[in-house]
């Protein structure tokens, strides 16, 4: 083995201890930080146990309308049958205020 080689062997072996070296603390540096994020989680079974609460959401949008109320909506003589009482008063307000801002002009 010549002198140059014995030198290139010593750089790819500094270097390979080098890059062991920079692995093995970034498995460290991850490790630390897995502990700390989990020593700040709180898990979702303490918070169920803590509140008593079940891990759940209803969706309005979705549910099935209760049509058994309808409500009474009344314009020029005419009557009709509606079955949101939100939708009958949204209607009202709006009439109520075309109402008035005819006699206003």
């Amino acid at each position: 083995m010549t002198e140059q080689e014995a030198y290139q062997e010593h750089i790819r072996y500094t270097h390979d201890t080098y890059c062991q070296i920079v692995i093995r603390h970034a498995s460290f540096d991850a490790a630390r930080m897995l502990a700390a994020r989990w020593k700040r989680e709180i898990s979702l079974e303490y918070l169920t146990e803590e509140k008593f609460v079940p891990l759940s959401t209803t969706d309005e949008y979705f549910q099935v309308p209760d049509y058994g109320e309808t409500y009474l909506f009344s314009a020029q003589g005419q009557t009709i049958l509606l079955d949101s009482r939100y939708f009958t008063s949204s209607i009202r307000t709006f009439l109520f205020f075309l109402h008035f801002s005819s006699i206003i002009r």
